[in-house]
């Protein structure tokens, strides 16, 4: 997908975690192509994909992509060394550094100071909430009218931020929307078009720390900053701290990782807040491995579940920090997992076929949110934003003058390793393998457009994280993909 408007949340050291075109015939694509505790959960290795029966295939949803080609299995199986580090943790804690000191989209919570000029909070809020310039219009299809945009614009109150603003530190406690002005009302480009909020920007998990820099005219919202992202989001979804007690959640241990694409707390109706929550890929949580074990945790004895911590909000709006319960069925590690080939294409894997979400919207993630979080199993930290991780210095950067021709382009992808992250003006797909003169991708994208066999342009509405070829994809009617990539960031040395 998916950039506009996306500079994200930020992580800081690896221990401390945490935003589409058409096609050749497939024939011309190939010519081109060939002329240029013990209780403790542990990385699991990926369950190999069950065979299919020659008889229940059915005729390819996307061309060019069989059954075969969408498990992470079949490209494992094409690697010389599918378990060769690509970064190992040494490697990752440098490249998380350099992304700290060395990229502007990455803001270092920890070195803020008590207060910020007030307008410098001025200008962040307004950057974001300026009004905007095209038509906007509603879920119903009823244009969104000046007065509304006037409204909200009045509600982001920046005529009220002081001269000196005291900044106070929270810590996120449900997966929370970022949005553009304080208010859930989406807003659309065009009626009938309602996937694309205009107004979302991210989504900020529970755990995370952000600071908490002001507040809408009525309260319910606030503007905060997070590792990698700047916006606003409900006062209710976070729990105001102490800057030590919230970096010391952070950065406490033992601590369990998400490897699944989410898991739920347990259901507990003796404290809501923490009943079935959800916690997303790369999301870190204390682990309580001293929880005595005849103690129930929420009315439950913690015999088939890991006891883990989380924040709550208090009456007050203060932090509080509670214990619940993950059942050991679910995917979680209790460290990072080595990011070698078959675990990185494991990962991805597991989103296949997750509705795409712009974003982060429909409790789902988008293009750059879907590479992030992949990493993110690996205690690799990305910027938000296609745009901020096409251009980001901490990585190991392949670029791509607009210069090179198509030819070079066709040879140059073949090239490519699984993993490798390929960047076009607002989108980035990851490269999972070679096949039959192809370079396959997994992407979370809204859609894709090949030209058929008699030349017939068609755009398959996939609006799903999807395996697809790369070289045939169409952007514009002359133009490919392939002519708009402008960077690879590759994980690896």
């Amino acid at each position: 997908m998916t950039v506009s408007g996306d500079d994200k949340l930020r992580v800081m050291t690896r221990r401390t975690d945490f935003r589409c075109m058409r096609p050749l015939s497939l024939a011309a694509a190939l010519a081109l192509v060939l002329a240029g505790c013990s209780s403790a959960p542990q990385p699991r290795p990926q369950p190999q994909a069950a065979p299919v029966s020659q008889s229940v295939k059915a005729t390819p949803v996307i061309p060019y992509v069989d059954s075969a080609q969408q498990t992470a299995a079949h490209w494992v199986a094409r690697l010389d060394g599918p378990d060769r580090p690509m970064l190992d943790a040494a490697a990752i804690d440098a490249q998380n550094a350099r992304l700290l000191a060395e990229d502007p989209s990455i803001h270092d919570l920890r070195t803020q100071p008590a207060q910020l000029p007030g307008n410098e909070v001025k200008a962040m809020v307004g950057k974001l909430s300026k009004p905007p310039t095209r038509t906007l219009y509603d879920v119903t299809g009823h244009e969104i009218t000046a007065a509304t945009l006037q409204g909200w614009q009045r509600d982001a109150a920046i005529d009220a931020i002081p001269a000196s603003v005291t900044v106070r530190h929270a810590l996120v406690t449900e997966r929370a929307d970022l949005r553009s002005f304080p208010t859930a009302t989406r807003v659309f480009s065009r009626v009938g078009d309602t996937d694309i909020d205009r107004f979302q920007e991210s989504a900020l998990f529970p755990g995370m720390p952000v600071l908490v820099l002001h507040e809408s005219r009525d309260r319910d919202w606030v503007f905060v900053m997070s590792q990698r992202y700047a916006a606003w989001m409900r006062r209710d979804h976070l729990a105001i701290g102490s800057a030590d007690v919230v970096f010391g959640y952070a950065d406490q241990q033992p601590w369990l990782v998400v490897t699944g694409p989410r898991v739920e707390t347990v259901y507990t109706p003796e404290q809501p807040q923490l009943s079935r929550l959800s916690l997303d890929m790369g999301t870190r949580v204390p682990l309580l491995t001293d929880w005595p074990r005849d103690k129930p945790v929420n009315g439950q004895l913690p015999a088939g579940a890991y006891v883990i911590e989380l924040p709550l909000r208090g009456k007050d709006g203060r932090l509080q920090l509670a214990p619940a319960l993950l059942t050991k069925s679910v995917d979680v590690a209790t460290d990072y997992l080595p990011l070698t080939p078959r675990q990185l294409l494991g990962q991805g894997f597991k989103f296949l076929g997750e509705r795409y979400g712009w974003g982060h919207s429909y409790d789902a993630r988008d293009c750059s949110g879907f590479v992030s979080e992949v990493y993110a199993g690996f205690g690799v930290q990305m910027p938000r934003n296609t745009s901020d991780q096409g251009k980001s210095p901490a990585f190991n950067a392949l670029e791509v003058p607009a210069s090179m021709t198509r030819e070079e382009r066709m040879a140059m992808v073949k090239t490519l390793a699984p993993g490798d992250l390929i960047y076009i003006p607002g989108h980035v797909m990851m490269v999972v393998g070679h096949e039959g003169g192809l370079t396959y991708v997994i992407h979370d994208t809204p859609g894709v457009r090949y030209r058929d066999a008699d030349g017939t342009s068609t755009h398959y509405p996939l609006n799903a994280v999807s395996v697809t070829p790369l070289e045939p994809l169409q952007s514009g009617e002359d133009a490919l993909y392939i002519d708009k990539i402008y960077s690879i960031q590759r994980m690896r040395r």
